[in-house]
């Protein structure tokens, strides 16, 4: 997979900002999308503190390899998949999480046997799909494309 090209793309789709700021759930996020952990130093600071750009690229770059080594997991021929497959779902994981992902099983089954449209269909029967409208759309398109 192009690492290269799924953090451009999720720089685009989750943004970068360099403060802790609430996301739209109200948790609270740094850099390129990071949901702050209690084990991260920025845990308890309050909104709107600095996080150095070096620490923004180096929990970026934390967070896409732990997104790589989830999707391995849950789709275990992963990197068998076309390209594009293994950027949309990286960006799927990295948005939802493993867990949420997880609980998508038609989504899933319809992947592992490259039923593209049936993929894209379950990827727009979905609660995520009316939470993330713009950047669900332009994901289920490159999946529907596949087809």
């Amino acid at each position: 997979m192009d690492i290269d090209a799924l953090r451009a793309e999720l720089e685009i789709d989750e943004g970068r900002v360099d403060e802790i700021y609430n996301d739209h759930l109200g948790y609270a996020t740094f850099g390129i999308g990071h949901l702050v952990l209690e084990s991260d130093p920025e845990h308890g600071s309050p909104v709107g503190t600095p996080v150095d750009s070096d620490r923004v690229v180096s929990v970026f770059e934390e967070d896409v390899q732990k997104v790589c080594d989830d999707c391995e997991i849950l789709f275990p021929t992963f990197y068998d998949l076309p390209e594009d497959a293994q950027r949309v779902i990286a960006n799927m994981m990295f948005n939802m999480g493993r867990t949420r992902l997880s609980k998508f099983r038609k989504f899933i089954a319809a992947v592992e046997q490259s039923d593209w449209m049936e993929a894209s269909a379950q990827m727009k029967d979905s609660r995520w799909y009316n939470q993330v409208t713009n950047r669900a759309q332009r994901l289920r398109a490159r999946i529907e494309a596949l087809g």
